[in-house]
């Protein structure tokens, strides 16, 4: 075994999927050390195999659950804002409906003060 391969080991891969390949990819190495040490009196031509280091880059699952993660995220955007856009909808017929019952109000509260004043006003003093 080769310092390099030893630095291999030592740089863990991110993720859980890059733990269990690690994780297999070192069981399979230790398998391959004991058969050699095993195997150390048989002749040189019999070798066993390099097994790859485990690869630095994301696999097409995980490349493809990201983009499945990205798109529902985008449909998820997608159905707030035709939710958003709705309720903008329903608040604009609200206000159209509250304008003239805020005008109807103040034209109401105006009457009532002018009323208010006739009745309020004292009677006309007696002579006497």
């Amino acid at each position: 075994m080769t310092e390099a391969d030893d630095a291999d080991r030592a740089t863990p891969p991110s993720g859980i999927v890059g733990r269990s390949v690690d994780e297999f990819v070192n069981q399979l190495r230790g398998f391959s050390d004991r058969a050699r040490n095993l195997a150390g009196a048989v002749p040189g031509r019999l070798s066993l195999p390099a097994l790859p280091s485990p690869p630095g880059a994301m696999s097409a699952a995980q490349v493809r659950a990201i983009a499945d993660v990205v798109r529902a995220q985008r449909q998820s955007i997608a159905a707030m804002t035709a939710q958003l856009q709705a309720f903008d909808q329903q608040l604009a017929v609200f206000e159209r409906i509250l304008d003239p019952l805020v005008e109807w109000s103040s034209t109401w509260a105006r009457l009532e003060e002018a009323v208010g004043d006739l009745v309020r006003r004292e009677p006309p003093a007696a002579d006497g």
